[in-house]
């Protein structure tokens, strides 16, 4: 792609942005959930009047400014597994009621990171509980499918909370006085190191390069996204905000951005506060067999793997409904399969 200068963009392909965001290797996709839910009923849901003619169990239609997904009355994901990746759910507002398989459980929000190893095989459910009764929830996450190479897809199942207080925040004044803060869930950033990865992520391995980052950027800040190794791939998400200029090229707010490796790219942000995910690492380069909830190498460990979750329930579940949530006074916490508590 050249631009008007003759010069060659470092902006290779743009995509518009919706629920579900394309990607490239080692990522799967991106989901963006945006929900801005009314008051919560006593149940932390929504009342039945409020749900008519919705399709429950599978509401993926954005009406009145939110979705239900598979929830009801509670919005969220029930009781579900997966087999072969990881998941990074990236909290930006209100909560998130973990429980899993492994007996773990936790409420987190506020800008906090989940990061669930799937492994050889993990049940979960992802509840979004209305604990606002006399005011709006509005619910804001992103969720990064993260593939795992084939030597690490039956690993054991982990569990891990990044929260928001242990994240690292680096910030740089543009000229025009605009702040830019890059928070990094996974690779440094001029000295600041955010928590480690799972230990059998393909994150953990610092040769990989892996990034990810959330950036955001005030009324006129400008900064310059450094270069990468020339085998990795890079996709930036700009999702929230007016207008931005990415190495020149002017943008609105939901398009997506594949960016060439080895190039330092320009930011500049023409509009209104501005929120963007930069993915970005060295690609596994190893064949994909996806089904739903199950990313294996081939056809025949897709088929193994809904024989073992029919045969094992990947651990069981002990919990005594599908979507369970923490009481509404219940704050940000954690507790792992062994007991331990923290909280941030």
């Amino acid at each position: 792609m050249a631009t008007e200068q003759g010069t060659v963009s470092a902006v290779l392909s743009t995509v518009e942005l919706g629920l579900h965001w394309p990607t490239i290797d080692p990522f799967l996709f991106v989901a963006h959930h945006l929900d801005r839910y009314p008051p919560g009923n006593a149940e932390q849901g929504i009342e039945q009047a409020a749900l008519a003619g919705r399709q429950l169990g599978s509401d993926f239609e954005l009406r009145d400014g939110w979705r239900m997904y598979h929830g009801n009355p509670v919005p969220g994901f029930p009781r579900h597994p997966h087999r072969g990746f990881e998941t990074i759910t990236l909290a930006n507002q209100g909560y998130i009621d973990h429980h899993d398989s492994l007996g773990a459980t936790a409420r987190f929000g506020a800008g906090d990171a989940q990061w669930m190893t799937a492994g050889r095989g993990i049940v979960h459910s992802e509840m979004f509980p209305l604990v606002h009764r006399q005011r709006s929830n509005p619910t804001e996450l992103l969720q990064i499918w993260l593939n795992l190479p084939a030597e690490h897809k039956m690993v054991e199942p982990y569990f891990t909370m990044l929260w928001a207080e242990q994240t690292p925040v680096h910030r740089c004044v543009a000229d025009s006085g605009g702040i830019t803060e890059v928070i990094p869930v996974v690779g440094a950033i001029d000295g600041a190191s955010p928590p480690p990865p799972p230990p059998q992520s393909w994150a953990a391995d610092p040769a990989h390069g892996m990034q990810i980052w959330r950036l955001r950027m005030g009324p006129g800040a400008a900064w310059s996204l450094p270069p990468a190794a020339t085998d990795h791939g890079r996709v930036l998400y700009f999702y929230a905000g007016e207008q931005m200029s990415v190495d020149g090229m002017q943008v609105s707010a939901g398009t997506g951005l594949q960016l060439a490796p080895t190039a330092q790219v320009r930011l500049e942000n023409l509009g209104a506060a501005a929120e963007l995910l930069l993915l970005s690492g060295q690609p596994i380069a190893e064949p994909v067999a996806q089904h739903g909830p199950f990313v294996m190498n081939t056809r025949v460990e897709l088929q193994q793997a809904f024989t073992d979750y029919q045969r094992t329930g990947f651990g069981g579940w002990t919990w005594d409904r599908d979507d369970p949530v923490h009481p509404a006074d219940k704050g940000r916490f954690a507790k792992h399969a062994d007991g331990r508590l923290e909280q941030p």
